[in-house]
């Protein structure tokens, strides 16, 4: 892939139901920009009201990159995140567009655009192995120990990604202990990473390519109050087609053990369909999950001392008319 051009980017983040996606729409048809979705879901082909995907009318003409470009019964990674945003970014940039990232994925955001030296960490099958034979509860102790700043904002809940972190972990403390955010660790450094053989850095710096963006960071701010009420109220609309969409998605072979994996409602809504939780119980657990979820969302966008938190369309307006003039 070529060096991409030197140009200007806008990042829109912001908790799950905060209205980045449709923020992001507007802002494109003023500044002719194209939209880069960064959603961990979204790029599953056929996980459409579960993950909240914006709609073909919602898109209101804007092309939108990286979604329905994986079949969810595969593993997207961060690192094919990055490869496929890349693509993204050379294209708009190409057509003298402006890139606008919008999601509430921020990791992926933060490989894409070299803010994280953990892309192209490869799959390491023989931790995988030892990994898989653990509970959730126990993966997530192991992760708290490695890398207590991620354990703060990853679904302690999600076995697929507890095990992808606690690789990445391992590979960082290895090669270099001080990339951690937080000390912890030990339990004779967790069993001495799990005793595994050590392996190369594949920890990859930040490109020149990536580094001659010019990025203003945006994240779209809801008080908590508004926050509960816009996730309650756009769940209860949603609810009816999740479960229609995880029967289907089971029935073409997505098997219930993925289903958990990827995420709060196709995980709650699943067990609901088995006949494990009533729909009511199902209603509240899946309420309060993802509002933790939002939470966990928010602390990780936090670390990010560049964004400029909005509260109003007015206020991204000025932000970046005063940032593409410069």
């Amino acid at each position: 892939m070529k060096s991409i051009p030197s140009s200007k980017i806008i990042v829109i983040v912001g908790s799950t139901a905060s209205g980045k996606s449709d923020l992001g729409v507007r802002i494109a048809k003023q500044i002719n920009g194209e939209i880069i979705s960064a959603d961990s879901r979204q790029v599953y082909k056929g996980l459409d009201i579960g993950s909240g995907k914006i709609t073909k009318k919602e898109m209101r003409g804007i092309p939108h990159y990286c979604l329905d470009i994986a079949s969810p019964k595969k593993i997207f990674t961060a690192e094919n995140f990055k490869k496929y945003g890349s693509w993204a970014l050379e294209q708009i940039t190409k057509k003298e567009k402006i890139p606008i990232i919008v999601g509430g994925t921020g990791f992926y955001i933060d490989v894409l655009l070299g803010r994280m030296q953990t892309a192209n960490v490869p799959p390491n099958p023989k931790l995988r192995k030892k990994l898989e034979k653990k509970h959730t509860k126990q993966l997530f102790l192991v992760l708290k120990k490695l890398d207590p700043a991620r354990a703060k904002t990853i679904d302690k809940n999600n076995p697929r990604r507890l095990i992808r972190a606690i690789e990445i972990a391992v590979i960082i403390r290895q090669n270099n202990p001080s990339l951690i955010l937080a000390r912890p660790a030990s339990g004779s450094e967790v069993s001495a990473f799990l005793s595994l053989p050590k392996v190369g850095n594949h920890a990859k710096k930040t490109s020149k390519s990536v580094q001659s963006y010019s990025v203003l960071w945006l994240g779209v701010q809801k008080s908590p109050t508004e926050l509960k009420k816009r996730i309650h109220t756009r769940l209860l609309k949603r609810l009816p087609g999740i479960i229609i969409e995880v029967q289907r998605l089971h029935k073409n072979g997505l098997s219930w053990k993925r289903m958990n994996e990827l995420g709060l409602e196709y995980r709650y809504v699943s067990l609901h369909v088995q006949g494990k939780l009533n729909y009511k119980l199902m209603t509240n657990k899946l309420q309060t999950a993802i509002w933790h979820y939002a939470k966990r969302q928010m602390t990780w966008f936090r670390r990010n001392k560049k964004i400029h938190w909005i509260k109003s369309e007015k206020e991204a307006q000025k932000l970046i008319k005063q940032f593409l003039q410069k």
